[in-house]
């Protein structure tokens, strides 16, 4: 089941107030460039931000992500139809041949066992081409971006159709390699409040790696995220098999 911040009918559409203005998706275009991707398809798309961008330069993107609410305010945004939304997980994804899978933000942490994990993978791989490319990011456990979390300050937003609304984040627990937190939403203008409970688990560099290789991927590279140097490995690898 999505997380309440993705699927409830109060917190997804406030949800882009919240997430910045997106510097890390200006990495995935020029990965997309660099590998000559054509047919994208975005897992866990959330709100639609890489996609959109993705379908306005021209790419056939298909967006899939088990989050209803979610995926409504992606459509919103897309009012011509340029991408082919979908809701689903990474484990049951139509074979459409892609030449590019991406995983953006805290996606690849969502999958919390090794089964599940592995599943992911082998659902993305059946949904490339021969060769196609994964490409994702993750946290570096090192980083223990937690304590970082623990110190975050509550953050006011003024939604349009919404009004004000405030955030606040805690963390809940860490038992590595899971950490779950709770992030609260205050609507000012009619005092309704609404929680969230997520829990990631932070993988190293080699359980990653060696995950790729036994679900049929060989790594090409593993890059720092450009916005947010030494914070996160993203990870490019191609399908093998």
């Amino acid at each position: 089941m999505p997380d309440a911040i993705f699927d409830h009918p109060l917190l997804a559409p406030v949800y882009d107030a919240f997430d910045g203005d997106r510097d890390d998706l200006a990495a995935y275009l020029a990965i997309a460039r660099e590998l000559n991707a054509w047919t994208v398809l975005d897992v866990g798309c959330g709100t639609g931000s890489l996609a959109i961008l993705l379908a306005e330069r021209g790419h056939p993107v298909v967006g899939v992500d088990p989050a209803e609410a979610s995926l409504d305010v992606a459509r919103s945004k897309d009012p011509t139809g340029k991408v082919r939304w979908l809701r689903g997980d990474a484990t049951a994804l139509p074979a459409v041949g892609a030449d590019l899978a991406t995983m953006t933000g805290n996606v690849a942490q969502v999958f919390r066992t090794d089964a599940d994990w592995a599943q992911a993978l082998r659902g993305i791989h059946g949904a490339l081409r021969p060769g196609g490319h994964l490409v994702f990011e993750t946290r570096r456990p090192e980083r223990r971006a937690w304590q970082e979390w623990s110190d975050a300050a509550p953050v006011s937003r003024d939604v349009p159709g919404v009004g004000p609304v405030e955030q606040r984040l805690e963390v809940t627990d860490v038992d590595l390699p899971f950490v779950s937190f709770r992030h609260t939403y205050r609507f000012l203008a009619d005092g309704v409040v609404v929680t969230s409970d997520s829990t990631l688990r932070f993988r190293s560099r080699d359980e990653v790696e060696s995950s790729l290789a036994t679900n049929g991927y060989r790594v090409l590279d593993v890059r720092d995220a450009p916005d947010r140097p030494g914070r996160e490995f993203v990870f490019v690898a191609q399908r093998s098999s």
